[in-house]
């Protein structure tokens, strides 16, 4: 998920770095676009220090630059580019111009250029915020599908008391997620994913490995993060980059992935396994390159079965937490293993997969699931697998939930 947030000028500028670190953590990129007027008040480094990404401040690249097609254009590779802008704060001047139609910056011409949803935190003196011409322009906005995050009541910097205050930066990030249809609903959770495939050594050269990419074990990451939870993400090797906010150990082997996920597991109140572990590593991985020979044995020994270990771990604790949930990828049977797999394994849910099928699965960037549980089987359609990451989640949440209420109901 991508965000560009609008900072304009205004003495509450300075709180929309805390509105980027809280985006970050919940695993948004965010792209800074400022008014010059802003930067009267904060400098772009601090964005881009904290962003990571280009701090966008002119139309036609900075004063240093010459001006070319590249940035002349950028509005609209940005405006198609985003979930969603952001404006915080967003001035009385800034808020007449999107009212109005002006496009005069880069911030008011994006705003004019994208299709993304649009959420306004005004922040101003108390004079401005009501004056009719501002009212004016919020109901426009609002008649348009903008939605403002109110200003609060207080001391403001110019010495006034009253309406204009800045909304704190947590109301902020819960409008604009919420506006995206990403609910909070797993606040104050932890959530362990494992991702990507293993590679057990055969010699410095060569290794025992799979066809994982981790991109569902990575999409469960994000989408947990949107969500709210603290993750903490244990991925073997892959290609990809993991989700901002997420606190990731990546790994190589599967004894690696074992001694990763034991060490945390008791942090988490739901942990989700998602990663190829592979099954076998060679039992005396060659020192030097194994030379080509003619037909070669390699002799396997079995790696630990981690979730089998977890479910275990959980069942000698007596505790029903964390809700453990594994990954079943089948080609023939597949319920039936999966229901097996279910069962030797103690865990509360499988997600079967049918590697079979092409254009799913491995390597994919769509894939289409069963969540196999003791008294159901939920599927789910095809789709992105971000959209099927936040299906399962939906999914083993509601389960939770349903599972807790007899005991709830028994306690009151």
């Amino acid at each position: 998920m991508k965000i560009a947030l609008g900072v304009s000028g205004g003495i509450a500028a300075y709180k929309a770095a805390e509105i980027v670190r809280q985006l970050q953590d919940r695993g948004v990129r965010v792209q800074v676009v400022m008014t010059a007027a802003a930067q009267e008040f904060v400098r772009p480094l601090t964005f881009a220090a904290l962003s990571g990404e280009k701090v966008i401040t002119s139309m036609f690249g900075s004063e240093a630059e010459q001006p070319n097609l590249d940035s002349a254009v950028e509005h609209i590779a940005v405006a198609q580019s985003i979930d969603a802008l952001v404006v915080a704060p967003a001035t009385a001047d800034t808020i007449a111009k999107f009212a109005q139609g002006i496009a005069n910056d880069f911030l008011s011409t994006l705003y004019l250029a994208t299709k993304a949803p649009v959420i306004v935190a005004p922040a101003m003196n108390v004079n401005m915020w009501e004056h009719p011409a501002t009212q004016a322009n919020l109901k426009i906005l609002r008649e348009r599908g903008v939605s403002v995050v109110e200003p609060g009541s207080g001391y403001l910097a110019c010495g006034m008391v009253g309406l204009g205050r800045l909304a704190e930066p947590e109301e902020i990030v819960t409008a604009t997620l919420e506006r995206l249809g990403v609910a909070q609903d797993l606040a104050g959770e932890t959530v362990l994913v494992t991702a990507g495939p293993t590679y057990e050594a055969i010699d410095p050269v060569r290794f025992l490995g799979n066809r994982s990419s981790g991109k569902m074990g990575y999409a469960l990451a994000e989408a947990a993060l949107r969500r709210g939870a603290r993750v903490l993400l244990v991925s073997g090797p892959t290609a990809l980059q993991p989700p901002n906010g997420a606190e990731t150990i990546f790994v190589e082997t599967a004894q690696q992935m074992r001694a990763a996920v034991l060490d945390r597991w008791k942090q988490a109140t739901m942990i989700v396994m998602a990663a190829a572990v592979a099954d076998y590593r060679a039992k005396s991985p060659g020192v030097e390159k194994i030379k080509r020979n003619g037909p070669m044995s390699l002799e396997l020994e079995p790696n630990p079965d981690i979730l089998a270990e977890l479910g275990s771990l959980r069942q000698a604790g007596g505790t029903e937490l964390p809700m453990l949930i594994g990954f079943a990828a089948e080609t023939q049977d597949l319920v039936d293993n999966a229901r097996a797999k279910l069962a030797s394994k103690h865990v509360d849910a499988i997600v079967l997969n049918d590697v079979s099928r092409p254009g799913i699965g491995f390597d994919s960037d769509r894939n289409e699931v069963t969540i196999v549980t003791a008294t159901e089987e939920v599927a789910v359609a095809e789709a992105g697998k971000l959209e099927i990451a936040q299906a399962i989640l939906s999914a083993l949440r509601i389960r939770r939930q349903l599972a807790r209420k007899p005991e709830a109901q028994g306690a009151r």
